[in-house]
């Protein structure tokens, strides 16, 4: 069984086109099953009057659908936030833009990897199970744990506590027992589903429902992490070095407001210190966070900055031990 998990942006309401209409809120999945094989669709449903649903929705996905219309500061704020998060697969769907333009604006950024698809919906819509296809995941073995980023949580009658989120490394385990990170409370899973069937795993790249013993739905906000690897490790006080992207005009500075991303985190905090060394498109800086941000060493993040005007994706960063004493 394979799965693929697709951010699908630039267009409202394209993945309703692909698959059939799941969880929603500032973000909306749609899902789509054929056989064993299955592709879970993320659209930002609220971009772009808010960014955290572009960050959210290219978080969790292993590759990109972007629809193109017109060339706008959405769209290079997209591309922008898909080169900082690290989405280096993806198609482009050009409907109205030239083709011409769009290759020549995303030069030098991830998205220019991504091929130009020419088809209809139909065709798109079975060329993602094709992909999904290939990319089965098998349970991995040894004592390295699974790490699973909440999405949404809640109470359901009979069953009780249920998180949907997606494993973004490892595997997880039924009868798992899991740290929820930050905060430290601890879970047992009761049981797993992947599309509403169950499984006794769920691996890297897997949408799951986990039923969960021990914790309550508020102690389990999105961007939580349900983790069973000692590695992964949370902190407020981070020292490292920023990769500012070349659109970016303002400089950083000791004092501004920003929000670090991470795993469907998406963490306001402060610039503390900048040290450019005659570089400001790769400072180092000190960030202290409004609350804890869970990764693995040497990670990276997202930097954003929402008074940033048209744009508002800055860069990235590592993250890296390099916690502040």
């Amino acid at each position: 069984m394979g799965n693929l998990n697709v951010a699908v942006l630039g267009k409202p309401g394209f993945g309703a086109g692909l698959g059939k209409k799941g969880t929603a809120s500032d973000i909306t999945f749609y899902n789509l099953k054929r056989g064993e094989d299955t592709v879970t669709f993320i659209e930002p449903t609220k971009y772009p009057e808010r960014l955290a649903p572009l960050f959210y929705a290219v978080s969790i996905a292993k590759m990109a659908i972007l629809v193109v219309e017109k060339i706008d500061a959405a769209f290079g704020e997209t591309a922008l936030m898909l080169d900082s998060a690290g989405v280096g697969k993806g198609l482009i769907v050009l409907a109205g833009a030239p083709k011409e333009k769009v290759a020549q604006l995303v030069k030098g950024t991830l998205v220019e990897r991504y091929e130009f698809f020419e088809g209809d919906v139909n065709g798109l819509r079975e060329k993602m199970v094709s992909m999904a296809s290939q990319a089965t995941c098998d349970p991995q073995e040894g004592n390295e744990g699974g790490c699973v980023a909440v999405d949404h949580a809640f109470n359901v009658k009979g069953t009780g506590t249920v998180v949907l989120g997606t494993v973004m490394q490892g595997t997880v385990r039924r009868h798992d027992t899991l740290r929820a990170m930050p905060g430290g409370k601890i879970a047992q899973v009761r049981s797993i589903q992947k599309h509403d069937d169950d499984f006794e795993t769920a691996s890297e790249g897997d949408r799951v429902g986990l039923a969960l013993k021990g914790v309550q739905p508020e102690d389990l906000e999105r961007g939580c992490i349900l983790t069973s690897n000692a590695s992964l490790t949370s902190t407020k006080e981070i020292a490292t070095k920023a990769e500012v992207h070349k659109y970016w005009t303002e400089p950083l500075e000791a004092g501004m407001v920003v929000h670090l991303g991470h795993w469907m985190q998406f963490v306001p905090g402060k610039i503390e210190a900048v040290n450019a060394k005659g570089d400001c498109r790769e400072p180092e800086i000190k960030l202290s966070l409004g609350k804890e941000i869970a990764f693995l060493p040497g990670s990276q993040g997202v930097l954003m900055r929402l008074e940033g005007g048209k744009l508002r994706v800055v860069g990235k960063v590592g993250l890296p031990k390099g916690i502040v004493a």
